[in-house]
């Protein structure tokens, strides 16, 4: 046995535990184990530095999760658009393709707590007809395989399936989204990234919040994966009460770049039952955002999406930069709120004499407003209403 197999079955996962460790009452305790199981294995537990910190609020069960029912099973509609089991082919050209249900870790955040942890929902038996699906559909080029976190399959079941999936001419790309990078990094190990280098492009996202996830054993695995050629990439999630302050973002994504990791996306929290006291304001999030660009490098960036419910996929959200646009010019602010008109060509790009008109640069003061609320030109155009359609809450 391995040694992260070994620290799996240490985990803390059972009401008595729970008690113990992190004094629950065992009713509530009991109630928690029944809507999603806890696993904390001792390496992620070791990160703990006290009670209802960042680390702790993301692995340890509350009782909030018992009073927050409103939310949806599966708010991303990832079983409605599941032609055969464990496939979810939502965009043109790329699927999501579970492969176990089992985590190294269990988020209490987690978008798809209906599945993870139940092997009759994510079943190995049922992975020949996914791979006929993925056969059939030559628009298929891209395959991100997630569950569950792929890397707790053992090294030989995960070759199998990256085996075949080469076998396919159409699949270009492989990519394979896990945490272990950051709640157990002692599944990399050099053995897997040897095994891996065959089967090029694979791509890793992996999954870290916060700078404390970031250590010494995190970074040597992301490294081992990043000389085996695997382009190692970050999706983190804005949450409350874990990262949703600008400082301690910026310190995530340029610490994340420095053991060589791309910030590619950052979340709002999805609609998930259970878990909606981990949800911010888009404002937050826009807040945020503004706050690093300019202020970091560009590659420490990553994209701010909401994945939509319902299932329509991700919708990137920027800080509002262009103020006024019109059929002459557009204004906009930069990272310092200060304001320029740039001019649209379809008005003429000179000044009559051949030579390109000057962009002005207008200095402007604001204090105490809110990210993007400076005042608006004149004749600017806005919506104040707009009808949306809701999802039914999810029953079961």
């Amino acid at each position: 046995m391995e040694l992260w197999q070994q620290m799996i079955r240490d985990s803390v996962h059972t009401v008595d535990q729970l008690v113990e460790k992190f004094n629950l009452d065992k009713k509530v305790a009991e109630g928690l184990d029944e809507f999603f199981q806890a696993r904390i294995n001792p390496y992620y537990l070791s990160l703990i530095r006290y009670p209802g910190d960042p680390i702790w609020t993301q692995c340890v069960p509350d009782v909030k999760e018992l009073e927050d029912m409103s939310g949806y099973e599966d708010p991303l509609q990832e079983d409605a658009m599941s032609p055969v089991p464990n496939i979810t082919h939502r965009y043109p050209d790329r699927v999501l393709f579970l492969t176990t249900s089992q985590c190294g870790m269990y988020c209490r955040f987690c978008t798809r707590k209906r599945k993870v942890g139940n092997s009759d929902k994510i079943s190995m038996r049922q992975l020949e007809s996914a791979f006929k699906y993925l056969e059939q559909h030559t628009e298929i080029r891209d395959v991100i395989m997630s569950g569950g976190d792929p890397l707790m399959l053992t090294d030989t079941m995960l070759e199998k399936i990256l085996q075949r999936l080469r076998q396919i001419p159409h699949i270009e790309i492989i990519r394979i989204g896990t945490k272990m990078p950051c709640v157990l990094p002692h599944r990399i190990t050099p053995k897997l990234c040897e095994m891996i280098k065959k089967y090029h492009p694979v791509y890793i996202n992996t999954h870290f919040n916060h700078p404390w996830e970031i250590t010494p054993e995190s970074t040597k695995a992301c490294g081992m994966l990043a000389d085996a050629g695997c382009p190692v990439q970050n999706q983190s999630v804005l949450m409350k009460g874990v990262n949703d302050d600008a400082d301690v973002m910026k310190e995530l994504f340029t610490k994340l770049l420095k053991i060589r990791v791309k910030p590619y996306y950052l979340y709002m929290a999805d609609e998930t039952k259970g878990a909606n006291h981990f949800r911010t304001s888009l404002d937050k999030g826009l807040e945020i955002m503004f706050k690093l660009r300019g202020h970091t490098s560009g590659l420490a960036i990553p994209h701010f999406v909401i994945d939509a419910p319902g299932g329509g996929g991700k919708i990137p959200v920027l800080p509002q930069y262009v103020i006024h646009r019109d059929e002459d010019r557009i204004v906009m602010r930069n990272y310092k709120n200060e304001v320029y008109v740039y001019r649209e060509a379809s008005s003429g790009s000179n000044n009559g004499n051949g030579k390109a008109a000057d962009v002005n640069k207008i200095n402007i003061e604001i204090s105490n407003k809110k990210n993007g609320s400076t005042k608006k030109p004149k004749n600017f155009k806005d919506f104040t209403t707009i009808k949306l359609p809701e999802l039914e809450t999810s029953k079961n």
